[in-house]
């Protein structure tokens, strides 16, 4: 799996099948959306490219008062490669990027920096600091694909839903949301 830092000098990409988010935890829900990523990419004969950021926006922001992070950024991608991810471009996280308008990322950054044509995305996510919803970007040549809610065992699956049980002492349950063994830190 190639990592990449940043947009500026991207090498080309085949036919881009682009994911984008935080992925704390690589969890079950995670793992559904990187499934269909690259089931997308391989229909097109095309390459799976998740795009995430470091630091993680809130703390980049000053958000992140209370935030455990459930995993690194080494073990988010260990975790991404094992998934068959062919790339993940990593994006400094800070202020001025946080500025940029849904659409504008999308455009500038997913379709004209990565040559994204297939954007594949969780059914609640939201682009840019104006949080648009991929249902409204109108973007020529890019196909959004949505990746419905992910659930185990009637729990909704979020990196909130399993700090909160880590929190309560419930690490089997959160470990199932997971779908692996927390690593020890």
């Amino acid at each position: 799996m190639k990592v990449l830092r940043g947009f500026p000098k991207l090498p080309a990409l085949v036919r881009p099948a682009v994911t984008v988010g935080s992925f704390d935890g690589v969890h079950s829900g995670h793992r559904a959306l990187l499934d269909r990523l690259v089931a997308e990419a391989r229909a097109e004969d095309g390459e799976s490219v998740v795009v995430t950021f470091d630091p993680h926006p809130r703390v980049a922001l000053g958000r992140a008062e209370g935030l455990r992070l459930l995993t690194s950024l080494y073990e988010k991608i260990d975790l991404m490669a094992a998934a068959g991810v062919d790339a993940v471009v990593v994006v400094p996280f800070d202020r001025e990027f946080s500025s940029l308008s849904g659409d504008a990322f999308v455009r500038d950054y997913l379709v004209a920096q990565l040559g994204a044509r297939t954007l594949v995305v969780g059914y609640n996510h939201r682009f840019g600091h104006d949080r648009i919803a991929a249902d409204r970007l109108r973007i020529p040549g890019l196909r959004v694909v949505r990746v419905d809610e992910c659930r185990v065992l009637g729990a909704h699956v979020s990196s909130t839903t399993i700090r909160r049980l880590l929190d309560e002492g419930r690490t089997a349950e959160a470990e199932r949301l997971l779908g692996h063994a927390m690593n020890e830190k």
